[in-house]
């Protein structure tokens, strides 16, 4: 159907722009949408780890120390004192959890989907060590 309005002149739309071309033109790389598995990927910052296995491996024990990091932090006995700044600490230590939380939060946003497993790992992990009652030794939370 050709619906030629009066003024229009026959004109035609523009052509659709390719925005896969147009982001490696600027130097920009394809971000994934969905989940993948790959050692080629960025894990929080331009280019990192690259698309060595080693460097992907490292990045994996990062990510798994930070996830650990992040159950342990609240459940440490060593910021849990009676002295007057207490109030203080707690703060700056809930700061640091939330913190590294979101980190945590930017690196499972890479859709990778070792480096999700390796999260939740980390979490789960982290969680049985140092938050559990059932691990009664480890078990620091005060009622």
């Amino acid at each position: 159907m050709d619906h030629d309005m009066p003024g229009m002149g026959g004109m035609s739309p523009p052509p659709p722009q390719n925005d896969m071309n147009n982001e490696h033109m600027m130097g920009m790389g394809l971000t994934h949408m969905t989940f993948f598995w790959s050692k080629n990927a960025e894990i929080l910052f331009s280019g990192w780890p690259g698309t060595r296995t080693g460097m992907y491996v490292l990045a994996l024990i990062f990510v798994f120390v930070l996830s650990l990091l992040v159950e342990w932090l609240p459940n440490c006995n060593y910021f849990k004192g009676k002295e007057a700044n207490n109030g203080l600490v707690q703060t700056f230590v809930h700061g640091v959890k939330i913190g590294l939380a979101y980190l945590l939060m930017l690196a499972v946003m890479s859709f990778n989907v070792g480096v999700f497993i390796v999260v939740v790992v980390g979490h789960t992990l982290g969680y049985f060590l140092f938050g559990s009652r059932t691990n009664s030794e480890n078990a620091t939370c005060q009622a």
